[in-house]
């Protein structure tokens, strides 16, 4: 039995032409080269590939169905890059707030130093300068309120001072400027006025006067060297000049303070302006 090889046409296995296939039948038969068995098969042949092109018209898709499967493929692909689009835009807006949240976090946290070192040097002045008490009137009961304390005058260095101190604490800086150079100008060889200096210069910084601040703070570095109040005194140096926009000279400054007095509170804070200021300290 004779049977013709089948072609690939386009990724479908198809079969000859019937025209083809019955030509040749014919041909066959009029040379009289087969038989008849051999006829029948070729018909069989015949038969098959005409229900094989049915089949394969049946299955295979129309043009309006590939374009309508192109048009959803194309819709389909159009919202993933949309909703790809709106990721990174979230990502985007995620990684701002994980920005801003860092930002604030380091603020708050350089704020934390600087009320803690506010607050060790508020008790250590208080520490020397609480007056002893009265002693309790004869009589008296314990725990009853002595007379208040007699008002601040330059014959008592102890309540100028603290009289000053506490108008500092108030937010009185005018009052505890005046107090504090009182106390100066009455008593510039006693232990404390190294601090009454410092503490003017701490009065101009709360008031965003830097320049004159500046001034005090070397007036404690010129005049005191060994005063407790070096450090803290370079370190509002260096602040100082940051806040006016001398940035040279406040790195300069936060870099002393870290060099002379690496274990101290006011280095910590040196450090830590520094990396804000994105200079690695030293």
């Amino acid at each position: 039995m004779l049977r013709q090889p089948r072609t690939r046409r386009r990724g479908v296995w198809s079969a000859p032409s019937t025209l083809a296939l019955a030509a040749l039948a014919a041909a066959l038969a009029t040379s009289g080269c087969v038989s008849t068995s051999d006829i029948e098969g070729l018909q069989s042949q015949l038969s098959d590939v005409q229900r094989q092109l049915l089949q394969i018209q049946m299955q295979a898709p129309s043009k309006e169905e590939v374009s309508n499967i192109e048009v959803q493929v194309g819709k389909r692909m159009e919202s993933l890059l949309k909703s790809e689009a709106d990721m990174q835009v979230r990502l985007q807006d995620l990684s701002k707030q994980i920005d801003q949240l860092q930002a604030n976090l380091e603020d708050t946290n350089y704020r934390l130093a600087q009320l803690s070192q506010q607050i060790a040097a508020t008790n250590q002045e208080l520490k020397s300068v609480r007056p002893a008490p009265p002693p309790a009137a004869e009589g008296a009961e314990p725990g009853a309120e002595g007379p208040a304390p007699p008002p601040a005058t330059a014959a008592n260095p102890q309540t100028l001072y603290q009289s000053a101190y506490n108008d500092y604490l108030r937010g009185n800086y005018d009052l505890a400027i005046r107090g504090f150079q009182d106390y100066f100008d009455h008593f510039p060889d006693t232990d404390l006025a190294d601090n009454a200096v410092y503490w003017i210069g701490e009065c101009y910084y709360r008031q965003g006067k830097f320049r004159q601040a500046i001034s005090q703070f070397d007036g404690v570095l010129n005049r005191y060297p060994r005063s407790d109040k070096l450090p803290s005194a370079l370190l509002k140096k260096g602040y100082s000049h940051l806040q006016l926009g001398e940035r040279s000279p406040g790195v300069v400054q936060l870099q002393h303070v870290i060099a002379e007095y690496p274990s101290s509170d006011e280095a910590n804070l040196a450090r830590q302006r520094l990396r804000d200021l994105g200079v690695e300290p030293r």
